[in-house]
C-alpha cells in the first residue's frame, strides 16, 4: 500500500474577486494522493483546484511525472488525475477500496505533510461518523472523524485499513488536537462511478430548507399521529429537485424507505444515526427516489428526481473565472462565496446584508441570482457614487434583475436615463450614451481588456480595449 502512495505537486493560480478581470498570484502546493488503477491517481479537489500545472512523485524517487485532472468533484472534494506517462506508475500495485470503517476501528493516514520529502505514516481510532461540513464546499456530507493528525500535504492521502482505502484525509479540525476528517468510501465510490459512467461528478440536492419536529404540540398542530415522526418543510428553492414536489408545510417522513426521525436523522447501515441529507451521497443527478410525506393532514407518497444543488448565492468555484460586467465606471458581480471570502474572517467582516443573503437567502422564480455592485472606477461618469459599492442591486428602473445576465439585458436595453436602485434605497442614474462613450477611455485607464466576462458573451455591445 504505501508503495501507492504518491505526492502531488501544484501550480495553482486563483481567481481575483476584488478585481475579477484580474487572477491572482501563481503560487505552487503538494498535497498527497494514491494510485487506484492503470495511470490513475486518487486525491482531493482542493489539492488541484485552480491548478495550472500537475506532477506526480513516487515513494523514494526523484523524478516526476506530468498529470492532468480527467475528473473532479468538488462537491465531495474528490479528483482523478491521468499520467500522461502510463509506464510511470506501472511498477506500482494500485489499491483497492475497502469498507465504511465503523466506530473504534483503528486507521492509518498515509501522505507527505508539509515539512518533510518522506512518507508520513500516523495511526488513529475512528471517533465519529456522520455528515460533516466539507470546508472546500460548504457541502454537509458523510465524512469519519479520526484521532490522527491530517496537516497540510496529508490532504489527498489515503485512510488505510486492512490493506484497504477506507476514506481519503481532506481536512483537520481547527479548534481540535490531531483531529481529522475522511472522506469515506460511499462517498469516493459515488464519485468513481460518475466518472465509469461518464455522468457529472455531483451530488445532488433537495433544495428544500426544514426544521426539527420534536416539539409535541408542533407535531399535533400538523396532525402527526403517535408514534408518527419526520421534519417540516419550510421553503422550496426555484429551480431544486423539490420544486413542483414539495410544498412548505409538507411533514416528510421518510426517503427512499429510510424512517426520518423527529430529529432530523435516519438509522444508517444499522449502526448509527445520520442527518438525512447525509443520504444524498448514494444518488446521482437524474435519480427518481421516494418519500413519503403528509399534507394538510393527508398522507401521501412522492416521487423526486434528484438535480444539482440550487444556490441563490453560490459557494466556492473552482477551476473557472469570475463573472462580471463593467457598467459607467461600475464593477457589477453575482454575489458568490468567493466574493465573500475577499473579506478576512468574511462572516464577521463583510457587509451583514451579504452574510445575511448567504446563510438565509431564498432562491426564487424573480431572483435566482443576487447582482453586487462591487467597485467603483472613478471617472467623470460616475462621479458622487462613491462609498455605494459592496451593496445589493434591487432594481433596473421599475424591474427586479432575476439574474446576472438579465441584469446585463436590462442595462443594454436602457435608453436615455437608467436608474439603478440598491438594497438600501439609494440610486445610481447614469446617461447611456455617456455611459457607452466613457467605456473605451475606462478600459484603456485601468488597464482591463473587456467590459465583461467571457459567460456574459457574446454581446453586440461588448467594447474591448485595442492593442
Amino acid at each position: 500500500m504505501r508503495q501507492a502512495v504518491v505526492k502531488v505537486f501544484a501550480t495553482v493560480q486563483s481567481s481575483n474577486y476584488s478585481s475579477p478581470w484580474q487572477t491572482s498570484m501563481i503560487e505552487s502546493s503538494t498535497g498527497s494522493g494514491v494510485v487506484i488503477d492503470s495511470g490513475r491517481v486518487l486525491t482531493g479537489a482542493h489539492v488541484v483546484a485552480d491548478a495550472t500545472f500537475l506532477e506526480i512523485q513516487k515513494l523514494s524517487h526523484p523524478d516526476k511525472a506530468i498529470a492532468r485532472v480527467i475528473a473532479v468533484c468538488h462537491d465531495s472534494d474528490l479528483a482523478l488525475l491521468e499520467v500522461e506517462d502510463p509506464e510511470f506508475l506501472a511498477d506500482i500495485t494500485p489499491a483497492e477500496l475497502g469498507e465504511l470503517p465503523e466506530l473504534e476501528d483503528r486507521v492509518t493516514v498515509l501522505g507527505y505533510p508539509v515539512g518533510g520529502e518522506e512518507l508520513s505514516v500516523t495511526e488513529g481510532v475512528v471517533s465519529r461518523i456522520e455528515a460533516q461540513t466539507y470546508s472546500h464546499s460548504q457541502r454537509r456530507l458523510l465524512a469519519v472523524t479520526v484521532d490522527a493528525a491530517i496537516n497540510d500535504g496529508n490532504s489527498g492521502g489515503p485512510v488505510v485499513m486492512d490493506g484497504r482505502i477506507v476514506g481519503i484525509a481532506f481536512q483537520s479540525l481547527e479548534e481540535a488536537e490531531n483531529i481529522g476528517e475522511m472522506v469515506p468510501t460511499p462517498v469516493i465510490e459515488h464519485f468513481l462511478h460518475c466518472v465509469s459512467e461518464e455522468r457529472e461528478p455531483i451530488i445532488p440536492g433537495i433544495g428544500a430548507r426544514w426544521q426539527t419536529m420534536q416539539n409535541e404540540t408542533l407535531r399535533e398542530h400538523h396532525g402527526l399521529r403517535p408514534g408518527q415522526s419526520g421534519v417540516l418543510v419550510v421553503s422550496i428553492a426555484y429551480g431544486s429537485s423539490a420544486q413542483g414536489v414539495l410544498e412548505p408545510g409538507d411533514v416528510l417522513h421518510s426517503i427512499d424507505g429510510h424512517s426520518i426521525a423527529n430529529n432530523g436523522t435516519v438509522q444508517y447501515r444499522n449502526a448509527f444515526r445520520l442527518a438525512w441529507y447525509g443520504l444524498l451521497c448514494h444518488y446521482h443527478v437524474g435519480d427518481s427516489i421516494e418519500l413519503e410525506i403528509t399534507r394538510a393532514g393527508k398522507a401521501r407518497t412522492v416521487q423526486l428526481t434528484m438535480q444539482a444543488q440550487a444556490h441563490l448565492v453560490r459557494p466556492e468555484s473552482y477551476d473557472r473565472k469570475p463573472t462580471y460586467f463593467v457598467y459607467g465606471g461600475i464593477v457589477f458581480q453575482p454575489l458568490t462565496l468567493d466574493y465573500l471570502r475577499e473579506w478576512n474572517r468574511w462572516w464577521e467582516k463583510a457587509p451583514r446584508v451579504l452574510v445575511q443573503a448567504y446563510y438565509e437567502g431564498e432562491r426564487t422564480e424573480e431572483c435566482q441570482e443576487l447582482v453586487v455592485l462591487s467597485t467603483l472606477l472613478a471617472d467623470r461618469v460616475n462621479v458622487g457614487y462613491e462609498g455605494l459599492d459592496e451593496s445589493i442591486v434591487v432594481r433596473v428602473d421599475d424591474q427586479q434583475p432575476r439574474h446576472m445576465r438579465h441584469f446585463v439585458e436590462l442595462l443594454e436595453r436602457a435608453q436615455g436615463r437608467v436608474r439603478i436602485e440598491t438594497h438600501s434605497g439609494t440610486s445610481l442614474v447614469l446617461d447611456t450614451q455617456a455611459v457607452q462613450a466613457a467605456l473605451p477611455r475606462i478600459l484603456k485607464r485601468y488597464r482591463i481588456l473587456s467590459d465583461r466576462s467571457a459567460d456574459l458573451q457574446p454581446t453586440p455591445r461588448a467594447a474591448t480595449v485595442s492593442r
